[in-house]
């Protein structure tokens, strides 16, 4: 199906009006709505889901059990101020930052600046670490603030469906940007950390709390309502010191498996 909507003209045309803003917002009105509470056990059941870390209550509504908190102890990050912890649950892919390094993220490539939209930052991120937290459906889908430190303010990118009609007429080249937002955390340990969540096009909404905001490590910094979702988080050269199996799962085309709050490397000296 996904083949067939990128790769024929009426499902282009049918792309076209799924991700149009009015038909986001319906989706999620339903996700919102008690409609969509039936749906729930299914879910659990589709993904396996292991909801013993997880506190149970009668939700209202699918995105209420989407966004499903931890019971008391189930996630302890680790609070040493050399430890560089991960954000989030999911599966971490960690690659260098060159000045042709494309990155494949929710199945679109991006260059950093294609990613930030900023040539003047990504600049400042030249020869440092982009670190990409793949966020599956069963995964908690709150994520945390990595260290003491501010934050500025959110700065959000509307997603796009491109087509991109070459001389020969028999093909068109469709790509596609996600929804994203992102902010610079100004940190006590790290320097200063881009931290960017992505969404779905669709339906996948980004929910944080603050704007300009002086965060605790391990603070809740905010969540994501259904749909696919990655944070990206990119760091200066010679800032931290990843452990060396997530580079070498990485090198060899494999993920890693975090979990939120966990020592993902430590502060360089």
């Amino acid at each position: 199906m996904p083949h067939r909507l990128y790769h024929s003209f009426c499902g282009r045309c049918l792309l076209k009006i799924l991700t149009a803003p009015a038909i986001s917002k319906m989706a999620g009105a339903f996700m919102n709505s008690g409609l969509s509470k039936p749906y729930i056990k299914k879910f659990i059941k589709d993904n396996k889901i292991n909801m013993s870390d997880y506190k149970t209550e009668n939700w209202s509504c699918f995105n209420d059990f989407f966004t499903r908190k931890l019971k008391p102890g189930k996630r302890t990050p680790d609070m040493h101020p050399d430890a560089l912890i991960s954000p989030c649950d999911g599966y971490l892919s960690a690659y260098k930052i060159g000045p042709d390094s494309k990155f494949t993220i929710k199945n679109s490539v991006y260059t950093i600046d294609e990613l930030l939209q900023n040539k003047d930052l990504s600049i400042d991120y030249q020869d440092g670490l982009c670190l990409i937290f793949r966020l599956t459906p069963k995964d908690y889908h709150r994520y945390i603030y990595i260290d003491n430190g501010a934050k500025g303010k959110n700065i959000f990118i509307q997603g796009k469906l491109h087509t991109v009609r070459p001389v020969a007429f028999d093909k068109v080249k469709v790509f596609k940007t996600n929804s994203r937002e992102y902010t610079l955390l100004r940190t006590n340990n790290f320097d200063d950390v881009v931290f960017m969540e992505v969404g779905a096009m669709l339906v996948g909404k980004i929910c944080n709390y603050h704007h300009s905001h002086n965060f605790r490590r391990g603070e809740e910094k905010g969540k994501f309502e259904f749909g696919g979702s990655t944070i990206i988080m990119l760091l200066k050269k010679d800032t931290v010191c990843l452990n060396e199996e997530i580079y070498q799962a990485s090198i060899n085309g494999n993920e890693t498996r975090v979990l939120l709050g966990e020592k993902i490397g430590y502060r360089s000296k």
